[in-house]
């Protein structure tokens, strides 16, 4: 098939290195390997292009920098651009990842009857309304309904996502079709791109990997490793706005934490060498629909064969489980001193690192990799997995 993959998120560097690039990346990837011809559209690019994707075609319609309504009515437009390209370009299936502004989805099918997957990863008009700046509320929402109800199927990242969608889209006509569309398909991990390294065998590593943004939970994990009773040292990879005031925290109270700082999707394995813990010490953002996320750090700690240290919130618990068993250790959010206690308990025991890691391996393999869930995605779209045009 001929993919058209959109992404109309202003926000999101295709070629970036935060999460939300990650995913687009590896998704087109699997896509590719199985044989699709993938076209990708979008409004930002970004500087770092992984050496397998350096042939991937990409059309590019940008969108400068305005005040918020001037914004939101551009990228409207941006979006209506990308949809005319699409139809004038062909293709057989339209995979979009749900953006506030776009009807590029439902434009496409409407025009030329192919199928198209939504791809929902947040509730963005809550996250816009709370984190930064929404004007046009009412068309946000409109936006939403249409793209769910023209979309064969819509995939979310967690039950709480998929949870959002439904409600938004409770008014729409013939809604309890449209509703039995919205299915949950969490994130991936690459275990070709992420193996397991040895650990360095002089001191325990733990590693934290993600953008370094409040509800990412580095605060209480430099407190944990300050209040730490074993030896074990701390490396934190990725960059973002706390930086600096993680930097002064962990001087503050002496801790020597390294920081690596923003790292390409395809050296995210060299800079995680020599790790024995991975940490999601996500904090209590108050209840269960604030905690909406599907996390692909916990996963690439599994992938790297890692012992797992997560908050006990949101998706994190399905994601380490298999039946019976818990591949990983939970602790209480926001709890600094129950953070330390956990690292503490695995820093003192290698063999017990030595399982938990050879499992979470296996558990990745399994149930978690990338060609799964993309397999998963077009099943339920009812589209072949593999072949060309």
């Amino acid at each position: 098939m001929r993919i058209a993959y959109i992404c109309c998120d202003p926000g999101i560097p295709v070629f970036g290195t935060k999460g939300a690039s990650v995913h687009i990346q590896e998704v087109v990837r699997e896509l590719r390997s199985a044989g699709h011809e993938v076209v990708l559209y979008a409004l930002r690019s970004g500087e770092h292009v992984p050496a397998d994707l350096a042939d991937l075609e990409l059309h590019l319609e940008a969108v400068a920098d305005a005040a918020p309504a001037e914004r939101e009515q551009a990228q409207v437009r941006a979006a209506q651009r990308i949809a005319s390209q699409v139809i004038a370009d062909g293709a057989d299936l339209v995979y979009e990842r749900y953006s506030l502004f776009s009807t590029a989805l439902a434009d496409v099918t409407a025009a030329t009857g192919v199928p198209g997957v939504l791809e929902v990863n947040a509730p963005l008009i809550d996250e816009q309304r709370r984190h930064r700046s929404l004007v046009d509320v009412s068309g946000a929402k409109q936006v939403l309904r249409r793209q769910v109800g023209a979309a064969r199927v819509t995939v979310c990242v967690s039950d709480p996502v998929a949870d959002w969608v439904r409600r938004r889209i409770a008014d729409v006509p013939d809604a309890e079709a449209v509703a039995g569309r919205i299915h949950t398909v969490p994130n991936g991990v690459s275990v070709r791109r992420i193996q397991p390294q040895p650990a360095n065998p002089d001191r325990v590593v733990v590693t934290f990997v993600g953008t370094l943004k409040p509800w990412h939970g580095v605060v209480d994990l430099i407190t944990a490793a300050a209040l730490a009773r074993q030896q074990w040292s701390l490396r934190i990879i990725g960059d973002g706005p706390e930086m600096e005031t993680l930097r002064a925290q962990a001087e503050r109270l002496g801790v020597e934490a390294d920081f690596r700082g923003a790292v390409a999707p395809e050296e995210i394995p060299a800079h995680m060498a020599g790790s024995a813990i991975g940490v999601a010490p996500y904090p209590d953002l108050g209840g269960l629909e604030q905690q909406y996320f599907s996390p692909m750090k916990v996963l690439e700690y599994l992938a790297a064969g890692l012992a797992v240290v997560a908050s006990d919130v949101g998706q994190i618990p399905q994601l380490l489980e298999e039946g019976p068993q818990l591949h990983g250790v939970l602790v209480a959010p926001s709890d600094p001193t129950a953070l330390a206690a956990a690292l503490d308990d695995l820093a003192a025991s290698p063999q017990r690192r030595a399982r938990m890691g050879r499992d979470g391996r296996l558990l990745a393999e399994e149930r978690h990799s990338w060609a799964r869930v993309v397999t998963r995605i077009l099943e339920l779209a009812g589209v072949a997995q593999g072949g060309g045009r």
